[in-house]
């Protein structure tokens, strides 16, 4: 009986919604609504392509996403999405086209983790961060999305 009472409790566990470690505090959204979300406003989204058990990413989540300035400027410039790319779950395009989020990793070449990519609401590429970040290079890569954003809206 306890065998059984055991291996319920790790189903409940294993099957639950997320095994991912989006940094806490921060409004991450999956990447379907994070599109949809960004439609809405006029803002660039903010994805990070993360995993469940990546050291890398709690590193990051730790070292860079800690720090209140950076969750304020990310939470204000951008819409978030969070999208465990090693995972089946499916998400629906604006195009209305169904893929998983590891099929999404793919195509934004999240091929390691951590991946942070700066897209535009069409869902283009603008900038794109790979491994361990400091505050210091999430803020400067704002920066650098900001100056690309100016110049198209000029």
């Amino acid at each position: 009986m306890l065998h059984k009472l055991i291996l319920f409790l790790l189903l409940v566990i294993i099957s639950g919604d997320s095994f991912s470690d989006e940094p806490k505090g921060y409004p991450f959204n999956s990447f379907d609504q994070a599109m949809q979300q960004a439609r809405e406003t006029s803002k660039p989204i903010f994805v990070y392509f993360g995993r469940y058990g990546c050291g890398y990413c709690e590193k990051t989540n730790k070292e860079a996403f800690s720090s209140n300035e950076v969750k304020k400027i990310f939470a204000s410039h951008y819409i978030l999405a969070y999208v465990d790319s090693e995972s089946g779950k499916r998400l629906r395009l604006p195009s209305g086209e169904r893929i998983t989020e590891r099929e999404l990793g793919t195509r934004y070449k999240a091929f390691v983790t951590p991946v942070f990519s700066f897209i535009t609401i069409e869902g283009k590429l603008m900038h794109q961060l790979i491994g361990v970040q400091s505050k210091e290079s999430l803020l400067e890569a704002d920066k650098k999305v900001q100056d690309i954003l100016s110049r198209v809206s000029s």
